[in-house]
């Protein structure tokens, strides 16, 4: 299979099996498999960023500082970004619109008549648009190193796309809406993984950035975005649970590096 079909079956098959996990989660109301799914998201992407994305950067640069220069530079716009497209779907109002536990104790949803329906629709396209370029230059290194980037990318989108519809059902859409909104979300992936193919084939120098950016990306999310919302859990047990979740998401994507091996 070519470069161009990997990114294309992994932009797709992806990002519509993390829509389907994420909306049986969300909509069957099984707030309770977040936390699980959060904590291995933790893992994977961390594992995918420093077993394999940031290695290979340092592999294809000369200068070892200016890949951490890179992946310190996104950061950064990282998070500037997430504070001018709201990836946490803000509002003036309420801040913690982003968090899938942020509704009643009987399980229903407070609507807010559509004041964070379009921002989690503007946030997440372009956050699934950069999702996109990140695999196809994954990819454009090796299969294995695709895979692995495609793997931890989607694992933290399934918690992430499950908040998003318990966020659109307060915002009044009706359950068939929400899936429709966010599958067309999802297609921005695929929209950013093939622009990227055709542009990183012509500037391959490019490519390496693109991985520490990747880097960048994983760490960023799950360092700002997603161990937060673990610290809300204190207790020992819970704690317990949440390392050996993060363990095991590294350990698979260190086995997935094993499975398939660099060309």
């Amino acid at each position: 299979m070519s470069t161009f079909a990997w990114i294309v079956t992994a932009s797709l098959l992806g990002g519509v099996l993390s829509l389907l996990c994420a909306a049986i989660l969300a909509l069957n109301a099984r707030i309770s498999w977040l936390s699980v799914l959060v904590s291995y998201a933790i893992g994977a992407l961390l594992g995918a960023a420093f077993l394999n994305t940031l290695p290979e950067a340092f592999e294809l640069s000369d200068n070892p500082m200016q890949v951490t220069t890179t992946v310190l530079i996104g950061i950064l716009l990282f998070f500037i970004l997430e504070k001018l497209v709201l990836w946490r779907h803000c509002h003036i109002e309420d801040c913690e619109a982003h968090d899938p536990s942020h509704h009643s104790q009987n399980g229903e949803h407070h609507h807010d008549h559509g004041r964070s329906g379009m921002m989690v629709i503007v946030g997440d396209t372009f956050h699934n648009f950069v999702d996109g370029i990140l695999i196809a230059a994954a990819f454009m290194v090796d299969v294995q190193l695709g895979i692995v980037t495609s793997i931890a990318i989607f694992a933290h989108e399934i918690p992430q796309e499950a908040g998003d519809f318990i966020i659109l059902l307060n915002s009044g859409y009706t359950r068939r809406k929400a899936f429709l909104m966010n599958l067309l979300s999802s297609l921005a992936t695929l929209i950013g993984g093939m622009m990227a193919y055709l542009m990183l084939n012509k500037m391959n120098f490019l490519v390496q950035p693109f991985l520490a950016l990747a880097s960048a990306s994983m760490i960023y999310v799950a360092m700002s975005d997603l161990i937060p919302g673990l610290h809300k859990r204190p207790e020992l047990a819970v704690t317990v649970q949440q390392v050996m979740l993060i363990l095991l998401g590294i350990a698979s994507i260190w086995l997935m590096g094993s499975f398939f091996p660099h060309e």
